[in-house]
């Protein structure tokens, strides 16, 4: 019997999102049972290792009497975590080159995907879409009825307007309630000094944050030959380069810049991966489950 096709193209023609979320959902739950990911658990431990200045009134004596080692117990205010999905839909996440989905309909997908699982989890889910300035803000919630008003905010929203990724994210900080895990998904493709200011701000108060980023194939190896027009998404600039040129210089470019978001992200505490749209959807899911699990 053949493997389903969990690639984002397969994914997007499968109907409205709802569907296309649970689908990915199903499918990482499949995949948590098979190798290499057999035993990993999306069962949420009830304890957490105790730290310094934790209550000791808390520790679990039981589990300290069988491991000798001292744990917390925590409460449903603090296992049900509170999650905010960021996703940026300026004009530059429209780009899609041989990739059968753009940078915004694998965010979508993402996106919904998490959205649904969390809730599932009931885990507390909050949605902001930015692109120059927020576009749709939702607190987070954990009620089953919040998941399609979440999810047909993602759908009906479309790409527009610059990126101003480190200002926008200073104003949605202000505007996140409580302390949890913040999840940024965008191409990253605007001011890296700015950007970087944007996501400590949000670790300054409290918040864990993964970030995902996008980039179509096409923005990671140019295949184009010899002279190709090139496009600016958002400033609608068209600039005539020719390939052989630039090639080899343009790689190491955008292997540079993903390579110091990635370092600078990692000297505070934040986690960052890639993914390039072709890639199986489902990843972005496990990248999720490997931060929660370390956190929780």
């Amino acid at each position: 019997m053949a493997e389903p096709d969990y690639s984002p193209g397969s994914i997007i023609n499968l109907g409205n999102l709802r569907f296309q979320a649970k689908t990915i959902v199903e499918g990482l739950m499949l995949g948590l049972h098979s190798s290499p990911y057999h035993g990993f658990s999306v069962e949420f431990s009830q304890h957490r290792q105790y730290m310094p200045g934790d209550d000791i009134r808390h520790i679990d004596w039981q589990i300290y009497g069988k491991t000798d080692r001292y744990y917390i117990k925590q409460y449903e205010e603090e296992t049900n975590l509170n999650t905010y999905i960021l996703v940026d839909n300026s004009a530059s996440m429209g780009f899609s080159s041989e990739s059968a989905v753009s940078k915004y309909q694998y965010a979508q997908l993402v996106a919904g995907a998490l959205t649904w699982l969390l809730i599932n989890q009931n885990d507390a889910v909050g949605l902001a879409i930015f692109n120059e300035k927020i576009e749709s803000l939702f607190p987070p919630k954990s009620m089953n009825s919040y998941l399609n008003e979440l999810l047909i905010a993602l759908q009906k929203t479309k790409c527009s307007k610059h990126t101003h990724i480190g200002e926008t994210l200073h104003n949605i900080t202000e505007k996140l309630p409580r302390k949890g895990l913040v999840i940024l998904i965008s191409d990253l493709l605007d001011d890296k000094k700015t950007m970087m200011k944007g996501l400590k701000h949000i670790r300054y108060l409290g918040h864990d944050v993964l970030v995902i980023q996008l980039l179509d194939p096409g923005e990671w190896e140019l295949k184009q030959s010899r002279k190709h027009r090139f496009k600016d998404m958002e400033s609608g600039e068209d600039i005539k380069l020719d390939v052989r040129q630039i090639k080899d210089e343009y790689h190491n470019k955008i292997r540079a810049y993903c390579d110091e978001i990635n370092r600078e992200c990692g000297e505070n505490l934040i986690d960052h991966t890639l993914i390039l749209t072709d890639m199986d959807c489902r990843i972005a899911l496990m990248e999720f489950l490997r931060k929660r699990n370390r956190l929780y």
